[in-house]
């Protein structure tokens, strides 16, 4: 079988990135066999597949934090030969081999079966981003967010877990507003359903004012750092902002007078170690709630050669949409 393989020189310390012929024999021990039929590229994959980033533990590796497929072999009940399954999270790809492979060896609580509706191409255009993007919709919806109340805030917007969090919150009629510091995102973004594109110079910048005026009904944060603290100054009374990402960085320069004065609610959101029901109930509303015409307009081809530039270009912040990697092309 094919597989990317990371290498690390012990003397230098740098990795380096291939494409080998493996044998099965060579996979992690596991419950399911998967014969791999997509991976995708995430932020923590770019990590991976180069500097490592503290994710990987042992070298030889075999990066990809989520696949989907069909199963060859099953020692566990639940999984038979021939089902349809996706993977994403429980530290595979990290500490665990992952989907840049042609086969993957896994256990069976990792798993979820492929919901109806999508297939597995389908599956890996979502991914963790995807995945990840769903789980904040619906901790929003948990904490009261309705269409009608006001826009809801999308940074990091041309990004995979804002292209598809654009694109469900205009689906289920809610007015969005994208941030993105690529200009020419702007008509990407709009077509995803975007009904305002705000340039990140714009909400970046810290402000000393702890409270602003109140602009967002809720927001989907991919970026962290000074743009998170200068959204929470900027929620609706009671708006809640999902935190899903750092690329801003990972301090938090803020105050909690959003938090006592306008009672705003930071959610956590974590897609590696969710549990199955929330898993299910995730991967059922993206079936029903994110369009497929426009998943397809952020979804671009790759193969397994093509995973070491592009590990590269997801840390510059130079990958757009979503990448669907076909690790048997």
């Amino acid at each position: 079988m094919k597989a990317l393989v990371v290498r690390k020189d012990e003397e230098s310390g740098k990795t380096s990135a291939a494409v080998e012929d493996l044998s099965v024999a060579d996979l992690p021990e596991g419950d399911v066999t998967v014969a791999v039929e997509y991976s995708t590229v995430n932020y923590k994959d770019g990590l991976c597949i180069g500097p490592g980033g503290g994710l990987v533990r042992q070298y030889p590796h075999v990066p990809g934090i989520d696949f989907a497929g069909t199963v060859e072999e099953s020692s566990d009940d639940r999984y038979k030969p021939g089902d349809k399954v996706v993977l994403t999270g429980w530290r595979v790809g990290e500490v665990h081999w992952g989907g840049y492979a042609q086969k993957a060896r896994v256990k069976a609580d990792w798993l979820v079966p492929l919901p109806g509706g999508l297939d597995s191409r389908q599956a890996m255009a979502v991914g963790t981003a995807g995945f990840t993007a769903m789980l904040a919709v619906m901790a929003l919806e948990d904490h009261g967010l309705k269409p009608g109340q006001g826009p809801v805030l999308v940074t990091g917007a041309a990004g995979g877990v804002g292209s598809v969090a654009t694109a469900i919150l205009a689906n289920l009629g809610y007015e969005v507003a994208a941030v993105t510091g690529r200009p020419e995102t702007a008509d990407y973004l709009t077509s995803l359903g975007a009904t305002q594109i705000v340039p990140r110079e714009d909400i970046n910048e810290t402000t000393k004012r702890p409270l602003e005026g109140e602009t967002w009904a809720g927001c989907v944060d991919a970026v962290g750092g000074a743009m998170l603290a200068r959204v929470l100054g900027q929620m609706k009374y009671g708006g809640s902002v999902a935190a899903v990402g750092l690329a801003g960085g990972a301090a938090l320069p803020a105050t909690v007078i959003p938090f006592l004065l306008r009672g705003v609610n930071l959610l956590g959101i974590d897609s590696v170690m969710q549990p199955y029901d929330n898993r299910l109930r995730a991967w059922e509303r993206i079936a029903s709630d994110l369009p497929m015409e426009k998943l397809e307009a952020m979804a671009h081809p790759a193969t397994l050669a093509d995973l070491p530039q592009l590990g590269a270009d997801i840390l510059k912040g130079q990958v757009k949409g979503r990448v669907v990697v076909d690790v048997n092309a």
